[in-house]
C-alpha cells in the first residue's frame, strides 16, 4: 500500500502520494495539488522539488556519496576509463570487453568536424572566450546533421548522441587553437578519446606529439568525476530544453551556457586564483583569519558544496591525481604545497568541521588542470566536453519517458494587480 501525506490548506485536506526510490529521501507526489486545493508550492531554485524520475545518478550529500547507476564514483574513477563510463551512462549497465570496443570503435569514427565548421570558427574574434565558441558551434550543429534531430526516432537519437560526445572534444581543441591563432589539428583514430583530445589540443603539425600516459589517465580521470551530477543547474536546463522538443544539438548548447555561469562550471577557475593569490603557504593562516571574518568579502574557493555536506567523494581521487601528474611533468609549484597545506588546515580547523566546508572536486582540478597547460579560460570548456554524455543520458532518458511533459514553473505573483490603462496624453 503506498503511503500519503495529508496536506491541510484551509477548509481543504489532501491526500498526496508518498513515492520511494530505490535509495534516498522518499517524495511526496504533488501533481495534483493545484487541481485540488487552487494553490501551487513554492520553492525557489527547486531545491525541494524533484523534477523528475531518473535511474543515473544518486548523491548522497550528507554521506559524500555518488553512484552512477549504482557504482561508486571512486571505484569508476579508480578502475575504470571515460569510455566505460559514457556506456554505462548510456546503457544502464557496464560494458563487455566486445561492447566496450564496439562503443569505443563508433565514438571514434564520430570524432570528425563537418569541414565548413572549421569556416564557421572564423566568424567568431580570437580573443573570444571558448565557452562562446562552443555554444555556438554546438548550437550550430543541428545544421550540419539534420540526419539526427527527429527526437522521437530511438535510432537517430542514438547517433546523435554518439555524435556529441565524440565531436565534443574535437570542438574544444578547434576553440583552443583558434584562440592561439594555431592551425587545427584533425582527430587520430589510433588513439584513445583523452588521448586524441590531448593531441589536438596541444600537438602542431611540425612535429609529432607524444601522449604523456600519466597526464591522459589524470584527464580520463577528470572527465569521469564530471559526467554527471544529477539534476544540477545544466542538466535540469536541458531536460527543460528538451521538454518543448527541441533538437538534441540545441539542448546541449543550453547546457553549456547555463555551466558558463561561474555558479555553476567556474568554480575550479576561482579556486585556481585562490591558490595564486595565497602564493605561499605561510600566508595561509592570514588568509583562513580573512574567511572566518564576517566583515571580510574573501571566501575560500573550492570547500564547501550546494549538495555534499561531506567530504566530496570526487575531491579524494583529485587529490591522489594531481601527485601523479606532478611528478610524471616533474612540476614544482608552490600553488600544489598551498593546496596541501590549506586542505590540511581546514580540516582540522573547527570552524570549517563546524559549518562541514571540506574540499571538493574544483579544489585541485583547476591545479591538474593547469599543470597540464591549459589556461584557464579552457576549464570550463573542459568540464562541458565531460558533461556532455550525462546531458545527453538525461535528455534521452527525458524522452523516453511516458510521464514527462513540458516544464511549466508556477510563481508566486507580487506586481501589481489589474489596473485600467491611462492614455498618455492623461498621465
Amino acid at each position: 500500500m503506498t503511503d500519503t501525506a495529508k496536506i491541510t490548506l484551509g477548509d481543504k485536506t489532501v491526500d498526496s502520494p508518498v513515492l520511494s526510490g530505490t535509495v534516498g529521501p522518499d517524495v511526496v507526489d504533488i501533481r495534483k495539488f493545484y487541481a485540488q486545493t487552487g494553490a501551487f508550492t513554492y520553492d525557489p531554485g527547486f531545491t525541494s522539488t524533484a523534477s523528475c524520475e531518473s535511474k543515473l545518478t544518486y548523491i548522497d550529500g550528507d554521506e559524500g556519496v555518488l553512484l552512477h547507476r549504482g557504482y561508486a564514483i571512486g571505484d569508476l574513477a579508480e578502475h575504470s576509463s571515460f569510455m566505460e563510463v559514457c556506456y554505462l551512462l548510456l546503457n544502464g549497465e557496464l560494458p563487455t570487453a566486445e561492447e566496450l570496443e564496439a562503443f569505443d570503435n563508433t565514438i571514434t569514427r564520430h570524432t570528425m568536424l563537418h569541414e565548413q565548421l572549421a569556416t564557421f570558427y572564423r566568424g567568431f574574434r580570437r580573443d573570444a572566450h571558448p565557452m562562446a565558441v562552443m555554444c555556438g558551434v554546438v548550437g550550430a550543429l543541428s545544421a550540419f546533421y539534420h540526419d539526427s534531430t527527429d527526437i522521437q526516432d530511438p535510432h537517430q537519437r542514438m547517433i546523435a548522441s554518439h555524435r556529441l560526445i565524440a565531436k565534443m572534444p574535437t570542438i574544444a581543441a578547434m576553440a583552443y587553437k583558434y584562440s592561439v591563432g594555431q592551425p587545427f589539428i584533425y582527430p587520430d583514430n589510433k588513439l584513445s578519446y583523452t588521448g586524441n583530445f590531448l593531441r589536438m589540443t596541444f600537438g602542431v603539425p611540425a612535429e609529432e606529439y607524444e601522449v604523456v600516459p600519466a597526464v591522459e589517465r589524470a584527464l580520463d580521470r577528470i572527465f569521469i568525476l564530471h559526467a554527471d551530477h544529477e539534476q544540477n543547474a545544466s542538466t535540469s536546463t536541458v531536460r527543460l530544453a528538451g521538454s518543448s522538443g527541441a533538437n538534441p544539438f540545441a539542448c546541449i548548447a543550453a547546457g553549456i551556457a547555463c555551466l558558463w555561469g561561474p555558479a555553476h562550471g567556474g568554480a575550479n577557475e576561482a579556486a585556481l586564483n585562490m591558490l595564486r593569490e595565497i602564493g605561499r603557504p605561510e600566508r595561509i593562516p592570514e588568509y583562513i583569519a580573512r574567511a572566518k571574518d564576517k566583515d571580510d568579502p574573501f571566501r575560500l574557493m573550492g570547500f564547501g558544496h550546494r549538495v555534499y555536506k561531506n567530504y566530496d567523494p570526487r575531491a579524494t581521487v583529485m587529490q591522489k591525481t594531481v601527485r601523479e601528474v606532478f611528478d610524471a611533468l616533474k612540476v614544482n609549484d608552490p600553488v600544489f604545497e598551498v593546496a596541501l597545506q590549506l586542505e590540511e588546515m581546514a580540516l582540522n580547523d573547527s570552524y570549517f568541521i563546524e559549518k562541514k566546508l571540506f574540499p571538493n572536486v574544483d579544489f585541485y582540478s583547476g591545479v591538474i588542470l593547469s599543470a597540464i597547460g591549459f589556461p584557464t579560460t579552457m576549464f570550463t570548456a573542459l568540464f562541458a566536453l565531460a558533461r556532455t554524455v550525462g546531458w545527453v543520458a538525461q535528455w534521452n532518458e527525458m524522452i523516453s519517458d511516458p510521464a514527462q511533459k513540458i516544464g511549466r514553473p508556477r510563481q508566486l505573483y507580487t506586481g501589481p494587480a489589474h489596473r485600467p490603462y491611462v492614455p498618455v496624453d492623461q498621465r
